[in-house]
């Protein structure tokens, strides 16, 4: 064979061998991502997707780094949303492994998708409004003045059906300027100051203390919400989520949703 023929021939086998070392240091990426997202081999790592209430955010992001904490192999990400918006994603299919509504009537709803629900926690209303209350609002009744700026959760929510719960036992016709998809939209329009006064849960009026008042409700006039947990029939990790939930209602757990204003359930 020619010297030329040689040559190319050597040339095309160096070119081949430096494609193929790409494509192979890919394909090993690839079975060690597989690997560890089935949480196979020393080191994987689990990832648990929690769909919660948003009344949830900001105790249950404490409770993330206290878990992972304790459960190394576990990292868990939640997805935050009024609690219809949460079933209208589990029925949707959406991949998760745990679910936390914040009324009973929802998770009820869901029996075929998931495990048995346990009540983690229970909460209460209270009327926020600006800070230094401007409007003087000091009781449901007052929520009735046409003058008065009211934002409320829209009915299907959670928090919604229990304001309306509250406010139709006091025989109160409340005209709200709008109607927000979760409570943590209604705290915000007070907030901002686009509405004079909102009902929302206690720990959320809580979470923004140098922005609003919160206005307590009478026990005899409120209504009491109440969190479940369960895990999802769909989940593609099914201990770890049980584990998550079972962790929910562990001593140490409960003392962070009692720090944030939470009642035991």
């Amino acid at each position: 064979m020619s010297p030329f023929h040689t040559g190319r021939r050597a040339a095309a086998a160096i070119v081949t061998a430096a494609l193929l070392v790409p494509l192979a240091a890919c394909s090993g990426s690839g079975d060690d991502a597989t690997k560890k997202d089935n949480g196979g081999g020393s080191g994987s790592t689990t990832k648990l997707t929690v769909l919660a209430a948003a009344s949830l955010t900001d105790v249950f992001q404490k409770a993330s780094a206290v878990y992972e904490k304790e459960h190394p192999g576990t990292k868990v990400t939640f997805s935050f949303a009024g609690s219809q918006e949460l079933a209208a994603q589990v029925k949707q299919g959406a991949p998760a492994d745990a679910l936390v509504t914040a009324d009973t009537k929802t998770m009820d709803g869901l029996k075929a998708d998931t495990g048995a629900p346990t009540v983690i926690a229970k909460n209460r209303l209270v009327i926020a409004t600006g800070k230094g209350n401007p409007k003087k609002v000091g009781a449901l009744k007052d929520l009735a003045d046409s003058k008065l700026k009211v934002v409320l959760a829209a009915p299907e929510v959670p928090v919604g059906r229990y304001s309306k719960k509250v406010l139709d036992a006091q025989k109160l016709t409340v005209k709200p300027v709008s109607q927000e998809p979760n409570v943590r939209a209604v705290l915000s329009k007070v907030e901002l100051g686009e509405a004079d006064a909102g009902i929302v849960y206690k720990t959320d009026a809580a979470t923004a203390p140098t922005k609003v008042d919160a206005v307590d409700i009478p026990d005899a006039q409120n209504a009491v919400a109440s969190y479940p947990a369960a895990t999802l029939k769909s989940s593609q990790h099914a201990a770890a989520a049980a584990a998550f939930v079972k962790w929910l209602s562990t001593p140490e757990a409960q003392k962070l949703l009692q720090d944030a204003g939470f009642q035991k359930p």
